[in-house]
């Protein structure tokens, strides 16, 4: 997954930038050995016609085999199924993780492209299993699921599985959306990334990247962060007819399909995704706009004075604090930060991260073409995940290992689930993660050897909560407003851009001015073309954590035992059973309102220290 918007693009080192430091890039070969590899080519061939075989074998006969004593041959069917799921997703996870490595290279974005068109017309052989399975009565599905312990074992995915029957469509129209993907939504989602990462800001007569250029904004001179910023606007606007087309073009791909299925909402199909009850997200994102005022606003107010400004100007939301200790932190510095946080808290935890540094499934460079942003890759679970970052010494980046490594951790732990089980809805993907992050940050805090050096730790965090809960549930309100809005025509360029500033300006506050040019950077955004309402799940981690967070300061002997299970149960359990053994339950407004509460003693905290 990707981090919090602190690193939001790719980045590429100017002709004359100094020398850094030697960073890791990842090992793929526990994947394949390269991108003509034979044992690649030999899996693509095996995948065609084991999926073909299995479409021959299962197709029109699920429906029997579940009457017949102890459900037939079903568990074989979907153990069958697991299979090749797991050999086409080491198939495309490699394809897109060499992809990543620089999306500007065109043998690369050929191979991608091949290898996407290739295993979409593979897995149309399988779309049929899904629905099969989901038209079996339910009365017949539990009996034969209470007589098999061989099919029991696949009961979470079935009753997962089941919660998208009533927005299934036909076989053929199902197909037909599947097929369609390479040349629809995902072909305008590559135009996105390769625009995206072609674009270069001139910025004091350098050529920079978008990575470069965004890190600019958190410079202590303030004129660097107001030239970065006019460059960005600069850039941003000179390509806005094409990112204008995308979005438009993506939000009616999204209301086509959602008005087939017939979901109602806008957002209805991720909380689907996510298996969260749509209350209980409308119960987030109102509880974090209703503490606009005491978190985002009060702060703001409060580094505004900090920085000697009335106002603070949009470029100034990340500026460093003044006097604050500011200095490039070494890799293996890094490293042993996070890996020491991560062992205060359980000593397994610290040796699944360390696994990431010994065996190369980290790429951290900072190289021409990469891909945008940081993520932890699953991958498949008979290899292991890999974790991309674009690292550049910022205190942020270290947190952004810690948070990506925490997904790594995740994603290793739910391996065992298997293919079909290990994968984690949104909402708690991001659990392991922030939490992560939180042990990290605690550990620093406790390091802290003077008032100011505190002072500046938790600036800095109440920062990152912020740009994680109140600015994703901007994101997400921005989203909600454009996609309503699309339903009713395209939008130019200058409404999303009123959209988007407004949205931006009540969550906010009135401490910080929206200047000319903010109206465009709604443009670079990558969740907003990959993942529509993705955003609301840092919002749900983020609180989620802060919750659990004070339940293991209080806890005794057992927590770490506790979350552990909750890691390994990858996507096996809904959120409600995963809180439980914690005491918490996302239904409770007040869940909300205590993550909530931790953000806002931390701003507290920084109140009382001015005193």
């Amino acid at each position: 997954m990707s981090d919090t918007f602190r690193v939001l693009a790719a980045a590429e080192a100017a002709a004359d930038a100094a020398p850094r430091e030697a960073l890791p890039e990842w090992d793929l070969t526990d994947l394949y050995s390269g991108m003509d590899s034979p044992q690649l080519a030999s899996d693509l061939d095996t995948g065609a016609s084991d999926a073909a075989a299995f479409q021959a074998r299962w197709r029109g006969i699920l429906a029997r085999e579940a009457e017949k004593p102890s459900g037939g041959s079903l568990a074989t069917a979907i153990a069958e199924f697991e299979h090749l799921e797991e050999r086409l997703g080491r198939i495309i996870s490699y394809a897109g993780l060499v992809y990543s490595g620089d999306t500007a290279d065109p043998a690369r974005a050929k191979f991608y492209g091949d290898v996407q068109s290739r295993i979409t017309d593979i897995s149309s052989r399988l779309l049929f299993f899904a629905l099969e399975l989901n038209r079996i009565d339910d009365a017949v599905m539990d009996a034969a699921i209470a007589a098999n312990p061989k099919l029991a074992h696949y009961k979470p995915w079935i009753v997962d599985l089941r919660q998208d029957k009533p927005y299934q469509l036909e076989d053929r129209v199902e197909e037909l959306f599947h097929d369609k993907a390479v040349t629809g939504w995902s072909a305008w989602n590559r135009l996105f990334d390769e625009t995206m990462t072609a674009l270069r800001f001139d910025v004091d007569g350098k050529s920079l990247a978008l990575e470069e250029t965004l890190n600019l904004l958190q410079d202590p001179e303030r004129e660097k962060r107001r030239t970065a910023s006019d460059a960005l606007a600069a850039v941003f606007s000179q390509n806005l007819r094409t990112f204008t087309l995308i979005t438009n073009t993506l939000a009616k791909d999204k209301e086509i399909s959602d008005r087939w299925r017939g979901f109602q909402d806008v957002a209805d199909s991720r909380h689907l995704a996510n298996r969260v009850e749509r209350e209980v997200v409308d119960a987030l994102a109102e509880a974090v706009v209703a503490a606009y005022p005491s978190i985002s606003h009060r702060y703001y107010a409060m580094k505004a004075k900090w920085l000697g400004l009335d106002q603070l100007a949009h470029y100034d939301r990340n500026a460093p604090l003044p006097n604050a200790a500011r200095r490039d932190i070494p890799w293996a510095e890094a490293r042993s930060t996070v890996l020491g946080a991560y062992a205060g808290f359980s000593p397994d935890m610290a040796e699944i991260a360390k696994r990431f540094f010994d065996c190369n499934w980290i790429d951290a460079a900072i190289r021409p073409g990469k891909s945008p942003g940081a993520f932890a890759h699953p991958t498949v679970p008979s290899a292991h995940p890999y974790v991309l970052l674009n690292y550049l010494g910022k205190p942020r980046d270290v947190m952004t290992l810690a948070h990506e490594l925490g997904h790594g951790v995740h994603q290793v732990l739910a391996g065992p689930q298997g293919a079909l089980m290990a994968p984690t809805p949104l909402t708690l993907a991001e659990t392991a993660s922030v939490f992560g992050e939180m042990l990290t940050f605690r550990s620093l805090l406790d390091q802290a050897a003077t008032r100011s050096e505190r002072k500046t730790l938790l600036a800095s965090k109440v920062e990152d909560m912020i740009n994680t809960v109140v600015r994703q549930i901007a994101f997400y309100t921005f989203e909600r407003e454009l996609h309503q809005e699309r339903r009713q025509g395209e939008l130019t360029a200058e409404r999303i851009g009123e959209i988007w500033t407004s949205v931006q300006g009540r969550s906010l506050g009135p401490a910080i001015h929206l200047g000319p040019g903010y109206e465009t950077f709604w443009t670079y955004v990558p969740h907003f073309i990959h993942s529509p309402f993705y955003v609301y799940a840092y919002a749900f981690g983020d609180c989620l954590v802060n919750s659990l967070y004070a339940v293991y300061e209080n806890a005794g002997e057992g927590f770490q035992d506790k979350y552990f299970a909750m890691l390994r149960a990858g996507g096996s359990k809904h959120h409600s059973e995963l809180l439980a053994p914690f005491g918490l339950d996302a239904s409770d407004p007040s869940f909300w309102s205590r993550g909530l509460g931790v953000i806002s003693g931390f701003i507290d905290e920084l109140e009382a220290l001015e005193d």
